[in-house]
C-alpha cells in the first residue's frame, strides 16, 4: 500500500513538496521515492527482507519517512520507538518488538541498550533533504530498473507498521497493521476536504496519527511541515502563511493555538476546520477555537488500537453535538455500547464502547492474550465507557481502567505509583487524572507522607519519576493526605479520590 501510494504521487505530483525540513529545505515526491528505492535495496543488502522486523529509534524527519517507506516496499514491518520516552520505557518497546534491525539517531543512542537487537546501526546523515534515508541508502550503484524492481509481492494482510501503547499496568503493547488496514484508513480519510494543500507534522512519526496515515497524506498530495519541536507560535505562522486549509492537532494543541497572542493577529480566513483528538475537548475550546479560527470544530474520538479512526461530530454540528459528544461513527465504522458480558445495551445506558471497522488493528505484536482480550469476533474493546442516545451521539462516560489521556498521550496511574512509591519520603501513593483546560488532563499524586515533617514536593516528585518516567507521565498537582481512602474490601477507593482530586496542595 505505500509502495502504491509513493509511485503514484512520484509520478503525478513529480516536483511538488512532499515534506518541508524545519530549516526549509524542501523534499519533493519524487526525490521522496527515489530515497525509498535506495533505502530498500540499503535494507536489502543487510539481509532485510519480506518479515524482516526493523525498529526506528528516529527523530521525526524526512529520514524517518524514507526508511519506513524502504521497509514497506521489501515487505518488512516498521515499528517507531517515540524519541520522548525514557530508556527504560524505549527497552520495553525494544524487547516487545524483537527487531531483526534498530536503526538509531546517533543523538538518540542513550534509549537503546546492548540487546536492542541482533543487528544495531546509527544513521549518519546523508545530507538533507534530497538524501533521505543517510547511510541506509544502498552503496551499489544499482540501476534505476533494479532499484524499481525491488519490491515485495502485493498482500493485504502483510504487516507494515507496529504502533505502541501502553498497558493497563505500563508494560508496552504494540498494535500491528497490514496493508489493508493502511488502505481502509486512506480510504476514510479521503472524504476530508482539508487533504490537500499544507499540513504540520502534530505528533510524532511513530504514533499512529502518522504511521497509519502516511499512504493518506500520500494520496492526497499534502505538503506536510515538519516542526523540530511543535510549538503553538510556529504552528500557527505556517497555518496562516501557507493559507491552509484546516488546524489539526491533539486536543491540547488546539488550546495551546487559541491562547497564543498571535492567534488574534494573524490570518486565518483561509482556514475551514479545525479537527482535534488525542484526548477530550471541552466546550470552552469548542467555542473559542471555532470564534479564534472562524471555523467549524470537530472533535475525533479514536485510538491507537483503531486504527487512528473511530468517531467524530459533524462540523455542521449544533453546539449539543459539537461541544458535548464524540459524535457518531465515521463511514465504514460501527460503534456499539455494550455490558460487562458482551450484550448490547440500549440508548442511554451506560456500558463499554465497542469499535468495529476495516482500520482496526490485526492484534497486538507477540501478545495474542492481550489480542484475545481486546478483539472479540472483529470488535475492539475500547475500555472506554459510553452512552448513546437515540439520535446515534455517543457520550465518553470513563473508563474502565484508570488510564487517563495527557496531551494525546496514554497514562497509566499504575507505572506512575509503582515509580513514586521508590521515593525514599513516600509512604504510600495513588495518581488520578483531573481535566486541564490546555492537556485536558493531568496526574495528581494523591501521597501520603513517610515523615510528616518532611513531606516531598512535587518538584520532589517529578525530578524522581523523570529517571524511569517520560515526561508526559508525571504528576502536574500534589495532594498530602493522612491516608488513602479505601472501601470495604481495603482496596483504594478512587471513586472518592477523584472527587477530591480538585483539591491542591
Amino acid at each position: 500500500m505505500l509502495t502504491e501510494a509513493i509511485q503514484r504521487a512520484a509520478t503525478e505530483l513529480g516536483d511538488r513538496a512532499a515534506f518541508v525540513t524545519p530549516a526549509g529545505k524542501a523534499l519533493s515526491f519524487e526525490q521522496l521515492e527515489r530515497a525509498a528505492q535506495q533505502v530498500a535495496a540499503g535494507l536489502h543488502e543487510r539481509g532485510l527482507g519480506e518479515g524482516s522486523v526493523l525498529g526506528l529509534v528516529l527523530t521525526s524527519d524526512v529520514d524517518y519517512v524514507a526508511t519506513y517507506l524502504g521497509a514497506a516496499r521489501i515487505g518488512a514491518v516498521t515499528a517507531g520507538i517515540n524519541p520522548l520516552l525514557t530508556p527504560a520505557e524505549a527497552t520495553g518497546c525494544l524487547d516487545r518488538l524483537g527487531a531483526d534491525l534498530v536503526v538509531v539517531d546517533p543523538q538518540l543512542a542513550h534509549l537503546t541498550g546492548p540487546g536492542a537487537a541482533p543487528q544495531v546501526e546509527r544513521l549518519e546523515d546523508g545530507g538533507y533533504p534530497a538524501s533521505a534515508g543517510g547511510s541506509l541508502r544502498s552503496g551499489s550503484g544499482m540501476s534505476d530498473r533494479a532499484l524499481a524492481g525491488l519490491a515485495a509481492d502485493p498482500d493485504d494482510e502483510r504487516p507494515v507498521c507496529i504502533c505502541f501503547t501502553s498497558g493497563s499496568t505500563g508494560a508496552p503493547k504494540a498494535a500491528w497493521f497490514a496493508n489493508r488496514q493502511l488502505r481502509a484508513v486512506a480510504e476514510i480519510d479521503a472524504g476530508g476536504a482539508w487533504g490537500a494543500g499544507h499540513g504540520i507534522s502534530s505528533t510524532q512519526f511513530a504514533h499512529v496519527a502518522f504511521m497509519t496515515k502516511l499512504p493518506w497524506m500520500l494520496a492526497c498530495g499534502r505538503t506536510t511541515h515538519v516542526l523540530e519541536r511543535w510549538s503553538a507560535g510556529a504552528a500557527l505562522e505556517l497555518v496562516a502563511r501557507h493559507r491552509m486549509a484546516a488546524v489539526i492537532g491533539v486536543a491540547p494543541q488546539i488550546a495551546l493555538m487559541v491562547r497564543h497572542p498571535s492567534s488574534s493577529v494573524l490570518d486565518f480566513s483561509a482556514v475551514r476546520a479545525v479537527v482535534a483528538g488525542g484526548g477530550p475537548s471541552t466546550p470552552e475550546l469548542v467555542r473559542s477555537a471555532r470564534e479564534r479560527f472562524g471555523a467549524p470544530y470537530s472533535i475525533r474520538y479514536s485510538s491507537t488500537e483503531s486504527g487512528g479512526v473511530g468517531l467524530g461530530t459533524a462540523l455542521d454540528a449544533r453546539d449539543d453535538e459539537a461541544c458535548h459528544s464524540v459524535g457518531r461513527p465515521r463511514p465504514g465504522v460501527q460503534a456499539e455500547i455494550r455490558d460487562g458480558d458482551g450484550q448490547r445495551l440500549d440508548p442511554g445506558e451506560t456500558g463499554e464502547l465497542w469499535l468495529k471497522s476495516p482500520t482496526v488493528m490485526s492484534g497486538y505484536w507477540r501478545d495474542p492474550e492481550s489480542t484475545s482480550e481486546a478483539l472479540v469476533n472483529g470488535w475492539l474493546r475500547t475500555g472506554d465507557l459510553a452512552t448513546v442516545d437515540r439520535d446515534g451521539l455517543h457520550r465518553l462516560a470513563g473508563r474502565l481502567s484508570d488510564m487517563f489521556i495527557r496531551g494525546g498521550y496514554n497514562v497509566h496511574p499504575a507505572e506512575v505509583e509503582g515509580v513514586l512509591a521508590g521515593h525514599p519520603e513516600v509512604q504510600e501513593v495513588a495518581v488520578v487524572a483531573r481535566p486541564d483546560p490546555v492537556m485536558g488532563e493531568i496526574g495528581v499524586a494523591v501521597v501520603v507522607p513517610l515523615h510528616g515533617a518532611s513531606p516531598p514536593t512535587l518538584e520532589d516528585l517529578r525530578a524522581f519519576g523523570s529517571r524511569a518516567l517520560a515526561r508526559h507521565k508525571l504528576p502536574e498537582a500534589l495532594k498530602l493526605v493522612p491516608e488513602l481512602p479505601r472501601n470495604a474490601t481495603g482496596k483504594i477507593d478512587r471513586r472518592r479520590l477523584e472527587a477530591e482530586r480538585t483539591h491542591r496542595t
